[in-house]
């Protein structure tokens, strides 16, 4: 072989060599850019239905997830939790949900699929404050000797019962809105989707 045939097969192996180099680090470039495309774990529970695991839910324990970034609560409930609805029947604005805004599946009394599981987005419909847990009843509440349980909007005062229905004479205008939601089984919650639409 000649110094020129020698030069052209150095060329060449310096041009695959070169080439192969490039078109590994073009892949390895465009794996994490391709991957940025799909959207997050928040992106998803940003707009996409979510799923909740109930199971390890305790009777009286709340628990709080994301979705279009919204707090939505589920609260197991207790039987003593669920007794105080009829007792605040007459107290609340709304006792079975029939303004228009709320779900078919959220108009009675419970405001739920299944009794023991409440599901409402925490924001107060005043003003979009997020109300707190006040669980306790009577005078441990604050609120007064009589306070069944509920929720307390600490912004403007709007007080909410165990289903999230607001008290009369209250700043909040309806209930704590109930989210589109279905069960896919006995433990596990999908929120944003209810296989009406």
């Amino acid at each position: 072989m000649s110094v020129d045939e020698k030069m052209d097969c150095g060329r060449r192996r310096l041009l695959l060599a070169t080439s192969a180099a490039g078109g590994a680090m073009g892949v390895a470039a465009a794996v994490p850019f391709v991957a940025s495309l799909t959207p997050s774990e928040r992106a998803k529970a940003a707009g996409a239905p979510v799923e909740a695991d109930v199971s390890k839910l305790a009777p009286g324990e709340m628990m709080t997830v994301e979705w279009r970034g919204k707090p939505v609560w589920i609260l197991r409930r207790t039987p003593e939790m669920l007794a105080t609805l009829e007792k605040t029947d007459d107290l609340v604005t709304d006792p079975k949900s029939e303004q228009p805004m709320q779900p078919e599946y959220a108009q009675n009394e419970a405001r739920s699929i299944k009794p023991e599981y409440l599901v409402v987005v925490g924001i107060c419909t005043h003003l979009g404050c997020s109300p707190s847990e006040k669980f306790k009843t009577g005078a441990e509440s604050g609120l007064g000797a009589d306070w069944p349980g509920g929720f307390l909007c600490p912004c403007h005062g709007s007080t909410f019962d165990l289903a999230g229905r607001v008290y009369k004479s209250k700043p909040a205008p309806t209930n704590l809105e109930v989210p589109p939601h279905k069960y896919l089984t006995d433990a596990t919650l999908l929120i944003g989707d209810d296989g009406t639409a």
